[in-house]
């Protein structure tokens, strides 16, 4: 198999950041924070800010992006913590914060061009939040694989939809399942497929291409 198609039918498997089913201790980190718990709060954000921080990454692709819109986030949770029912997992709920927050930043900042293609992250967070493969063994080749499709994949992600962008991301990146994903935009599950299936189409005519390597 073709070292580019090998490289491109991994690349999400290594890189999903799936979300945990709320535990205990979140529970009542939660019910405490809405009595008004300022502690609990912050061991609550503790719990979240980098799938948070990710997230927003994804969705932005830029990490003074990401960083801006991560304090606006947590701000509308702390203002919104009360109207928590646990009908959810907290999870849901926060992503739907996340997404809404960052559509309103694109909104806001729509003449500029959001997907940079140099927009490094820390380096422990590097293999997770930016779009490419990394190891720390690799030889110089695999590097500018990695880069290149990096790159091929920022730009593909880059041209979807709103919509179709954060049920790619929130699937393929957070390991959401359909049903969850449809709490998160507040729409029907069916809309959720539908957009996944846009999205995957989309994509694999942007990286076609790049999987034959006749780039």
């Amino acid at each position: 198999m073709p070292k580019r198609k090998r490289f491109v039918q991994t690349f999400f498997t290594r890189h999903c950041l799936f979300h945990q089913a709320m535990t205990e201790t979140e529970e009542r980190l939660i019910r405490r924070a809405q009595q008004g718990n300022l502690a609990a709060f912050e061991q609550l954000v503790a719990l979240h800010d980098r799938q948070v921080l990710k997230l927003a990454f994804h969705l932005l692709s830029r990490r003074e992006d990401a960083e801006d819109v991560y304090q606006e986030i947590f701000v509308l949770v702390f203002r919104k913590i009360g109207t928590f029912r646990f009908e959810s997992e907290f999870s849901t709920w926060l992503y739907r914060i996340v997404v809404n927050a960052c559509i309103n930043y694109r909104k806001k900042r729509s003449r500029e061009r959001f997907y940079s293609l140099e927009s490094p992250l820390a380096e422990d967070e590097e293999s997770e939040g930016r779009y490419q493969i990394a190891a720390p063994e690799v030889d110089p080749e695999r590097a500018a694989m990695n880069r290149e499709l990096g790159q091929k994949i920022s730009e593909a992600i880059a041209s979807l939809s709103e919509q179709q962008r954060a049920v790619f991301v929130l699937r393929h990146f957070h390991g959401h399942k359909l049903q969850d994903i449809a709490a998160i935009l507040s729409c029907a599950e069916g809309t959720v497929k539908n957009y996944l299936f846009r999205a995957t189409q989309h994509l694999q005519q942007k990286l076609r291409a790049y999987h034959e390597g006749s780039l």
